[in-house]
């Protein structure tokens, strides 16, 4: 019984860890257009190879 006195504070901190990286990854606007980037390399419009 002992042991959940230092895990339930591990997870607090971690738990805290991770909610501090999601805050900042949303306002760095990290998640702003995760969609784009996969149709960009798909489309030949920024095609840096002329077509033979």
């Amino acid at each position: 019984m002992n042991i959940l006195a230092y895990l339930i504070p591990i997870s607090l901190i971690l738990g805290g860890i991770g909610l501090v990286a999601f805050i900042f990854t949303v306002r760095t606007r990290q998640y702003e257009d995760p969609k784009g980037a996969a149709e960009r390399i798909l489309s030949d419009e920024y095609d840096d190879h002329p077509k033979p």
